[in-house]
């Protein structure tokens, strides 16, 4: 088993654009025009195609692209016994100037965890480690979860089949808590939760749409559970050697968005308060505002700065990042500072509006600066 820990001083999220015959044979298996076998071996042979890009682009941490999901959130939630794959029409509205093609989710009964098939996926990356390298897994992070089902849009259905929101909280928390011990129990040490739930809350009006709450104490109460549910499920890790990181970011389906807003608004209790070991941050644009909020990093956390987007093509200018970093470097010491892409490069099956070889730039690049800032 590798010792490697992301982040690694140069990293990526997690996902990567997926292969054209890639997404040719999963919409031929949505049609049922192929089986989850011949499915499996075309996934088998993109994923390791991809690690070996991976490597040859000297990452560290290497990741599956998420090449098995139609999304990087819903599939996971989709295998946790008591949610149901709610079929969609307009796709998720919320984007700016496109919608989201992708499916919903309801609760249909008590939630539970077993068999889960991302631990098979992760063994499938791990497998691929070596000395230099080690396999990290995204998911979607417990307060993200708890979230989607107790929103405005959802909280209804909801408690159609639980007595309380703590109730239903409490099950959040089992169910993850037995993936997280499955995840360890297969070797698994880098554990990522992505937590766009954040992302919508930077922008109080959202916010307040997207819960259904309409005054900042309740905002502020509503925050601090999310928090408490990540904390809860990080607390039942079973060993100190597990890494559990997160991600925030502010949406990225086909280089689109669904919210603006600094980090002002949520840096306490996030930033303050998670236990995760490490913040990914978007901050490629003015959307993500400045590094000030930074500063309620509780110390010795580390913060990977999603300075390089993936939404366009072009690439940065070097000493633009560089000096970016340095503005960081006033909230939080360079030495846990990191250097990543602000998202993945396909969110979804709809990549981002690049090419694969400009996906490669952008690691690149990554790369590049951070062993001009940090040493090689």
């Amino acid at each position: 088993m590798s010792t490697l820990h992301a982040p690694y001083r140069y990293d990526v999220v997690g996902s990567f654009l997926r292969p054209e015959y890639l997404r040719t044979a999963r919409a031929a298996f949505e049609r049922g025009e192929l089986s989850a076998e011949e499915l499996k071996a075309t996934e088998d042979k993109a994923i390791l195609d991809l690690i070996a890009k991976e490597k040859a682009a000297g990452l560290h941490i290497i990741t599956d692209g998420e090449f098995r999901r139609l999304t990087w959130h819903l599939d996971f939630m989709w295998n946790i016994n008591g949610v149901a794959r709610v079929k969609s029409e307009t796709g998720n509205t919320t984007f700016e100037g496109e919608a989201a093609a992708i499916d919903d989710v309801a609760i249909e009964g008590k939630l539970s965890v077993k068999d889960h098939p991302f631990i098979d996926h992760f063994r499938f990356v791990q497998a691929q480690e070596d000395e230099n390298t080690v396999a990290k897994l995204t998911i979607p992070a417990p307060g993200q979860f708890y979230a989607v089902f107790t929103g405005a849009e959802q909280l209804e259905n909801t408690l159609s089949h639980y007595d309380s929101v703590e109730a239903f909280a409490d099950d959040v928390v089992a169910a993850y808590s037995q993936f997280v011990a499955d995840f360890y129990a297969a070797g698994g040490r880098n554990l990522q939760f992505d937590d766009c739930t954040w992302g919508g809350f930077v922008n109080p009006e959202m916010a307040r749409q997207l819960t259904g709450l309409s005054t900042d104490e309740e905002l502020k109460a509503y925050m601090n559970l999310l928090v408490s549910i990540n904390n809860r499920v990080i607390a039942s890790k079973p060993g100190s050697d597990l890494v559990i990181n997160t991600h925030v970011c502010r949406g990225n389906y086909h280089s689109t968005y669904f919210s603006s807003g600094a980090y002002d608004a949520v840096a306490n209790p996030l930033f303050s308060s998670e236990n995760a070991d490490a913040f990914y941050l978007e901050f490629d644009d003015e959307r993500s505002g400045g590094f000030e909020p930074l500063s309620q990093v509780a110390p010795g956390k580390k913060v990977v700065l999603g300075l390089v987007t993936t939404k366009r093509p072009e690439l940065e200018d070097k000493q633009a990042v560089i000096a970016r970093i340095h503005e960081a470097e006033q909230y939080i010491p360079l030495e846990n500072l990191y250097l990543s892409p602000q998202c993945g490069f396909a969110s979804c099956e709809v990549g981002n509006k690049l090419t694969e070889e400009q996906q490669w730039a952008k690691v690149a690049l990554v790369r590049e600066i951070a062993e001009e800032v940090w040493g090689k």
